[in-house]
C-alpha cells in the first residue's frame, strides 16, 4: 500500500500557500513539497496537525491506496 493525499488541492481550495501552510504548522515550505509530491511522509502529529489546520479529517487527506500489480 503506498500512502497518498490531497494535500495540494485542499491547500489551494483554502487559498493558502506552501510557505503559510508550512509556518502555521511548524515545518518550512520545503516540507509541505515534499509531501505534496509523495517524497516524504509525514508523522501522525504533522498530519493531525496539518488535518487540523485545513479543517478536514485526517482521512480524507491522507489514504492508502493499493499497489496494482
Amino acid at each position: 500500500m503506498i500512502l497518498k493525499n490531497t494535500l495540494k488541492e485542499v491547500r489551494q481550495k483554502k487559498c493558502l500557500t506552501q510557505e503559510e501552510l508550512g509556518a502555521s504548522v511548524g515545518v518550512s515550505r520545503q516540507t509541505i513539497i515534499s509531501i505534496e509530491r509523495y517524497r516524504y511522509k509525514p508523522t501522525l502529529e504533522l498530519a493531525m496537525k496539518i488535518a487540523e489546520k485545513l479543517n478536514i479529517r485526517i482521512e480524507k487527506l491522507f489514504y492508502f491506496e493499493e499497489i496494482k500489480k
